[in-house]
């Protein structure tokens, strides 16, 4: 019988029924809803927020039947039976009806499923009226996914943005006033609005984005992974004609990855199930969804290099419409993780969480640099990795051309030499290379540094200079003298750019001992 895998499914119900896979993770939400009262969770799309949404409100309604055999049928009680409010903001119609005349909608739906009538006028009086008639049934279980958006969905009309933040800043206020009437509440999301900005009035809100206790709700985590995929991972290696061990190492290179402060790394689910149900390699998660106002913004800030960036948790908290800030949103996102923590500094060091997204955000960022963005950057950099793995200097400079020529006159902004460096580096990184920029020695610092298993190349950039002076720069500054005993082939290249050509004028390279 072939496995059912639930790509896009939100229902806790149609999965369970339907006989769909379903990874465990009831044991993590029965400590969610029993350690605490009012959550906040952050995670990027396609994470499964709406999914635990969903199999929270069943459990509260005491849907056991649903639980069968899952961690939770013996340790809940099924007897007692909660109200619950669930409404999620990413489908009651804003874009079509406008975001009060939807929030009135979903009210009255949430209230027709409790078989409530609402009388109050404004729709945060409908809210309160809603919550205090409900409790009449039980304490309120009350369940917000995709809180934002309305606004993440406006980020390109600021006015608007701003206007439907102060509209749910309101509807959010009346939860301060109705704690005695309420059991649990979550709201979920993907950026991290400041409580100021939203959730003024409500100090009491945990934020369990970031840290150990609850980093593995969401996600797949390797062991999971082993012990649920068991067939896939017995069976696929014959048919893609690879080693056992070499396929684990390539989903999880590709796929896994994301963390939030715990000690386990996670894979995306959309991804993992697509991989499994397709049995190939793809960029799954990047395809659905193009970043178009976070590439943009990335590109008119004139950044690039993610690779290992430093932040800390008040950062990586803001999300402000009016002042986006690059590493804030990309880890917001999923385009960035935690990599590390420094209890000392306080500070979190992030990078990219696996290849899927590292491929794809660099290729973006390289095509938007390259001013060709939305379209990719793929065709132009598939023969670099070949030079540069073979020591292939000419297929180097060759490659590097035909990523440079081939933008677009119009887009055509080489007034500094940054603009030759940003996209020679970005172009490296895409290929998947270890590049270094700016490395300091003991006489100054090159510009790229580019290692392999077999080779060291240092290259020096100059816009409209000479290719001579360039690479006399690495010789007699000693850019590759930090590497002096190390038995791989050091190469030093210089490169002179033409900013009127957009095209290599000239380069000369030279081995060193």
């Amino acid at each position: 019988m072939t496995r059912k895998y639930p790509i896009g499914l939100q229902s806790f119900r149609e999965i369970r029924e339907g006989g769909f896979l379903y990874i465990d993770k009831t044991e993590l939400i029965y400590d969610l809803v029993n350690s605490g009262k009012y959550y906040f969770l952050s995670r990027p799309r396609r994470f499964g927020k709406s999914l635990l949404v969903d199999t929270i409100e069943e459990l509260f309604s005491g849907s056991k039947k649903l639980f069968d055999g899952l961690w939770i049928e013996n340790h809940w009680n099924w007897e007692k039976k909660n109200p619950v409010i669930h409404i999620s903001f990413s489908d009651i119609g804003v874009n079509t009806m406008g975001l009060i005349p939807a929030i009135y909608n979903a009210l009255e739906i949430a209230a027709g499923k409790l078989n409530i009538s609402l009388t109050a006028q404004s729709y945060d009086q409908q809210f309160r009226e809603l919550i205090g008639k409900a409790s009449l049934k039980g304490q309120v279980v009350i369940l917000m996914d995709e809180y934002d958006k309305p606004i993440i969905d406006y980020l390109d009309d600021l006015p608007k943005a701003n206007e439907h933040r102060e509209i749910m800043g309101n509807f959010y206020s009346v939860l301060k006033g109705a704690d005695a009437h309420i059991r649990f509440l979550l709201i979920t999301g993907v950026s991290r609005f400041s409580k100021v900005s939203i959730f003024s009035d409500l100090n009491n809100l945990e934020d369990i984005t970031v840290g150990r206790q609850f980093n593995n709700l969401l996600g797949i985590t390797q062991q999971e992974l082993e012990a649920n995929f068991k067939e896939e991972l017995a069976t696929y290696p014959a048919e893609l004609s690879v080693d056992p061990q070499k396929l684990l190492v390539a989903i999880k290179e590709r796929y896994n990855g994301y963390s939030w402060g715990g000690r386990e790394t996670l894979y995306n689910p959309f991804s993992l199930l697509n991989f499994m149900k397709q049995r190939e390699f793809r960029n799954f998660w990047f395809a659905t969804g193009s970043p178009t106002f976070l590439v943009k913004g990335i590109r008119a800030k004139g950044e690039y290099d993610f690779e290992r960036v430093s932040s800390n948790e008040n950062k990586l908290s803001q999300f402000d419409p009016a002042n986006m800030l690059s590493v804030p949103l990309l880890f917001q996102t999923g385009y960035l993780t935690i990599k590390s923590y420094d209890q000392t500094t306080r500070n979190y060091t992030l990078g990219y969480p696996n290849l899927e997204v590292k491929d794809s955000l660099l290729d973006n960022l390289l095509s938007a640099y390259r001013g060709v963005f939305p379209n990719t950057s793929s065709e132009e950099t598939g023969d670099l990795l070949l030079s540069i793995l073979g020591g292939d200097i000419a297929g180097i400079i060759k490659a590097l051309n035909a990523v440079i020529s081939s933008i677009p006159y119009d887009h055509w902004r080489a007034d500094t030499e940054s603009i030759f460096h940003i996209i020679t580096l970005l172009t490296f990184q895409k290929i998947g290379v270890d590049v270094q920029t700016e490395v300091h020695s003991s006489k100054g610092r090159c510009d790229i540094l580019v290692q392999t298993d077999r080779y060291i190349y240092v290259m020096e950039l100059k816009r409209d200079g000479t290719a001579q002076e360039a690479l006399d720069q690495i010789l007699d500054l000693a850019y590759l003298g930090p590497y002096a005993s190390d038995r791989r082939r050091k190469i030093a290249i210089g490169i002179s750019f033409s900013s009127e050509n957009r095209e290599v004028a000239d380069y000369l390279s030279q081995e060193v001992a």
